[in-house]
């Protein structure tokens, strides 16, 4: 199993080009089985997630290839229309083949979500959105079987919870149903916005994506597109967060700073400027050391859960004491005891972690837990004192492009190790 060798102490100088959204490029990969065209995606990352859809709608009879940042898609024929365990349980996002397999060939029988360890993530919402438009829905022995013979019709859905993976399922199906569907209490993310502009090119018509209120007409068949994939902002805001812990300055090409949404003034308050390029945002940390600050994760606009692990990690030798507030997922701060291995001081209680600032890390042996937890503890050693090494690197490939050569290449001093 690669671990992650990192001697930490150097600031960072460089440019970092900013891959595309994993977040937004799975669920386009999804939305490849509603057409039998071809599907092109632009910007398109290359993860081990995306890697793994791959393998999925190849079972499903998808034709795939990956040409530099362009992935092409195309399900002409639909050979089968079961997602098994040993596929989908490695990849939560793989369930979100579900819908359009309904959609378009209604039946399917999909295996119940896998993914990182970070709470229970039910699929309810999904379910109840589908059963909404018309679907039948059994569970068996670990399995969502699904059917709907004379296809799925629109409905008023009305999430009690806001919930990104259950809006883009709902989006995703919606597309190929039978009249108008209404869903209401929607995430807003900005890769609502991305997969609706998506289905829009592809022949749907889908409105008020980016606020609570997403109005859908389906399309009884779905054209082929070129779609680019919009930047990861996740990525974005790792990088920054990097620069606010090791000192320096970067270059983040292909992105805009303003899909941090909440995220941004907060990490102006405590340190880092943001300019704008030609092709992206200059990051430069402004103190010696950054000002603590308090945050809470909250669904889009406000502070994502995905940046929140970093931002501990920044916190760790802030000046001050500051709070962490996880409001989104229980059981994500299974990164606070590995950071304290660095000499971290943090304490949680319950939902809530209180960080207080020390001058430096020190490097030592870490293991991830899951993806961003991954990202923390390399942000942790880039500025802690001595080498750290990061086991379980897998983590790290599921969500970050070529991580350790563009560190590498602004100066970090990092290496993969093959046991």
């Amino acid at each position: 199993m690669d671990k992650l060798a990192i001697i930490g102490g150097r600031p960072l100088y460089g440019i970092v080009p900013i891959s595309g959204a994993k977040n937004s490029a799975l669920k386009l990969m999804a939305a490849s089985l509603l057409t039998d065209e071809e599907i092109v995606l632009e910007n398109a990352p290359r993860l081990a997630d995306v890697d793994m859809l791959m393998r999925l709608l190849d079972q499903h009879g998808a034709q795939s290839s990956f040409d530099g940042a362009t992935l092409r898609l195309r399900a002409k024929d639909i050979k089968s229309t079961e997602a098994p365990y040993d596929l989908v349980r490695k990849m939560r996002a793989s369930f979100n083949v579900l819908g359009p397999l309904l959609a378009r060939e209604g039946k399917a029988k999909v295996s119940l979500p896998g993914g990182c360890a970070i709470g229970a993530r039910p699929v309810d919402l999904h379910l109840q959105a589908l059963a909404a438009m018309g679907a039948k829905i059994d569970l068996d022995e670990g399995y969502v079987i699904a059917e709907a013979p004379d296809g799925l019709h629109g409905a008023d859905i009305s999430f009690p919870f806001v919930s990104v993976g259950a809006t883009e399922h709902a989006m995703l199906a919606a597309a190929r149903a039978k009249g108008e569907t209404h869903i209401s209490n929607a995430a807003c993310e900005p890769e609502i916005a991305d997969l609706a502009e998506c289905l829009n090119a592809m022949g749907a018509k889908v409105s008020g994506a980016g606020t609570s209120a997403i109005h859908v007409v389906g399309a009884d068949r779905l054209s082929g597109v070129t779609h680019r994939v919009l930047p990861d902002r996740i990525e974005t805001g790792a990088y920054a967060m990097a620069v606010g812990t090791t000192g320096g300055e970067l270059t983040l090409a292909n992105t805009d700073v303003e899909l941090l949404g909440a995220a941004l003034p907060i990490l102006e308050k405590a340190g880092l400027s943001f300019a704008a390029t030609d092709d992206g945002v200059k990051v430069k940390k402004e103190r010696d050391r950054c000002l603590a600050v308090d945050i809470e994760t909250k669904p889009y606009p406000g502070i994502a859960t995905d940046l929140q692990a970093m931002f501990m990690a920044m916190m760790t030798t802030a000046d001050g004491v500051s709070r962490v507030k996880e409001t989104i997922f229980e059981n994500r701060f299974m990164h606070a005891p590995e950071l304290s291995r660095m000499g971290a001081k943090i304490s949680v209680d319950g939902q809530t972690a209180t960080v207080t600032g020390v001058e430096r890390l020190k490097g030592a042996p870490v293991m991830a837990t899951d993806l961003r937890a991954s990202m923390s503890l390399v942000i942790a050693a880039l500025g802690a004192e001595g080498q750290t090494m990061v086991n379980r690197v897998y983590h790290l490939d599921r969500g970050f492009e070529r991580l350790e050569e563009k560190l590498a290449e602004c100066g970090a001093l990092i290496e993969r190790v093959s046991e």
